[in-house]
């Protein structure tokens, strides 16, 4: 599942998306289809004629309300939620991703790794670490309203930093996580006026203190983030 929201400001992008058009994720829908993997596209601004037009046996398409309370990149958990909290028990195993800069490489569900592994949380990495100044500044609200939150980059400072571009697993344990994500930022993220989503943070909290001994990041899950090494079919995802 993706979720793409236009028609507001991306503070990652420094820009405003126009809503109607595909190509920011033709990519990510045309790998999901020639791997013969069902997609899901939430979306709130594409028009019909574009959805009928790209809808096949595996990519479906989605419209979904904004909220404007929360940023796009927060948002799209609470979209995410509200669908499972109906679908959850027609689905066995799920990834989501970005949309814009992930495509699938190889097909996660039928490979041996992940099946032996049912209980595991996957998700992408980085290249650096916990502590580093992006991070700090990302943070900053979140810093404020947690009060554990400056143990946890205590603690893990010198862990790797994980990329909440993809998250997946077995349907259960991702919607749980999802569910407790979304708390956080109910509690603690809702009047974020920074500079910064605060998703990355909330992600690596929430990871690192409920769920680190069910992780996994790294190949076979990601190529390594911002390489752009499109020619790689040993890891599931291919993230920049």
């Amino acid at each position: 599942m993706a979720c793409h929201i236009t028609g507001v400001y991306d503070v990652n992008r420094n820009t405003t998306l126009d809503g109607d058009q595909y190509e920011w994720v033709r990519q990510w829908a045309e790998s999901l289809t020639a791997a013969n993997v069902k997609g899901i596209l939430f979306h709130n601004n594409f028009s019909k004629e574009t959805c009928e037009a790209h809808e096949n046996e595996c990519i479906t398409f989605i419209k979904m309300d904004y909220d404007p309370r929360f940023n796009p990149n927060v948002y799209r958990y609470f979209v995410y939620r509200n669908f499972l909290e109906h679908a959850i028990h027609n689905i066995r195993n799920l990834f989501i991703t970005d949309v814009s800069d992930v495509t699938l490489a190889k097909n996660p569900f039928t490979d041996p790794y992940f099946l032996e592994h049912p209980t595991t949380l996957f998700c992408g990495d980085e290249p650096t670490t916990l502590d580093n100044d992006w991070m700090r500044a990302h943070s900053a609200k979140l810093r404020e309203s947690i009060l554990d939150f400056a143990d946890f980059e205590r603690r893990f400072a010198n862990d790797t930093l994980l990329n909440c571009g993809i998250l997946g697993g077995a349907a259960p344990l991702v919607f749980e996580f999802i569910r407790r994500l979304c708390a956080i930022h109910q509690e603690s993220n809702v009047d974020n006026r920074t500079a910064f989503t605060g998703d990355m943070g909330a992600f690596n909290y929430l990871a690192r203190t409920q769920f680190n001994r069910q992780l996994k990041h790294g190949p076979p899950v990601n190529t390594v983030f911002k390489q752009y090494e499109r020619e790689r079919i040993d890891c599931w995802f291919r993230h920049k």
